[in-house]
């Protein structure tokens, strides 16, 4: 009878998490469409009184944001694309969301990770965000619950990332950008929302420089908006199937990463990266194989 009655517990807390899960795949499948997206940020506090706030800074685009790989309900891929002026597309950033992952690169400053280990009943029912340049080397990865109630659907967490995109190459005051992350997923899009710490990260340790507030807003529009993303990913897709291929094998064979974002010869990685997927489809190389080997060739030279 004991027997029994422990069975059919362990079956209804079965059927639970089975429930669970599928509401937040459910959620992560949320954040894709055609998206219109008002990016704003603006700077709060800082402790220093003399510290002169920076201006806000407000932006906004197009991107198409779509499933580009899905592995047995463990493991999303999500692709970014940026629509520019309805005539242009670039590849933007790319979001893996991998259930219950105890494996995590933990960003430090400048271009190194290392690896973080988490416990198997601390990732119970969490999945991990991982997020990715637009060369597809990492940027900064999490790990959290969805959370879903009264028609809600969320997940937050806190982690420490790299200088965002629009700070990195005008800003030295501060090396760490601590995220306080929290994606909400509604019917109408998704909101992303921050309150970041800019942290100054020496030999004495991590100092408070200043906290912002950030708002992505994600509004859904007709997805024919975003055709011509649907078209650009068609004939590109195979080569940065590739590139992300070999960076995920370059950091299941490394503990940790630490890369120059910049060559001996001066030149830049992404843009060597950007200009060897053109060179793949110029010379319409078709061995998935030998762009491979070519590819990690490249990033090789920058791996320190």
């Amino acid at each position: 009878m004991k027997k029994r009655i422990l069975a059919i517990i362990l079956m209804g807390v079965s059927i639970l998490a089975n429930a669970q899960k599928s509401e937040d795949i459910k959620a992560i499948k949320g954040q894709c469409g055609c998206f219109d997206v008002k990016f704003s940020y603006a700077e709060t506090f800082a402790p220093d009184k003399s510290y002169q706030f920076h201006d806000r800074y407000r932006t906004g685009g197009r991107e198409w944001i779509f499933v580009d790989e899905e592995t047995k309900n463990d493991r999303l891929v999500l692709m970014h694309l940026l629509v520019i002026n309805d005539t242009m597309v670039i590849k933007h950033w790319r979001e893996d969301w991998v259930y219950e992952n105890t494996d995590l690169l933990a960003y430090q400053k400048g271009t190194e990770w290392k690896p973080l280990i988490l416990p198997k009943n601390d990732v119970k029912g969490q999945w991990t965000q991982k997020v990715f340049e637009i060369n597809d080397m990492p940027r900064y990865e999490g790990s959290a619950s969805w959370n879903h109630q009264d028609g809600k659907h969320t997940w937050a967490n806190i982690t420490d990332a790299p200088l965002p995109r629009r700070e990195y190459t005008k800003r030295d005051d501060y090396q760490v950008l601590r995220r306080n992350n929290r994606i909400h997923v509604t019917e109408t899009g998704y909101l992303h929302e921050q309150d970041n710490d800019k942290i100054i990260r020496g030999e004495s340790g991590d100092k408070l420089l200043a906290q912002e507030k950030g708002l992505n807003n994600y509004v859904k529009i007709d997805d024919s908006k975003c055709q011509l993303a649907v078209e650009f990913w068609k004939k590109n897709r195979e080569y940065w199937v590739d590139v992300r291929t070999v960076w995920g094998k370059i950091l299941a064979e490394n503990k940790g990463l630490n890369i120059k974002t910049k060559n001996d010869d001066g030149k830049m990685l992404w843009k060597e990266i950007d200009d060897l997927v053109e060179d793949f489809k110029k010379k319409d190389i078709k061995n998935a194989q030998n762009r491979q080997i070519a590819i990690r060739t490249l990033l090789t030279k920058y791996i320190i």
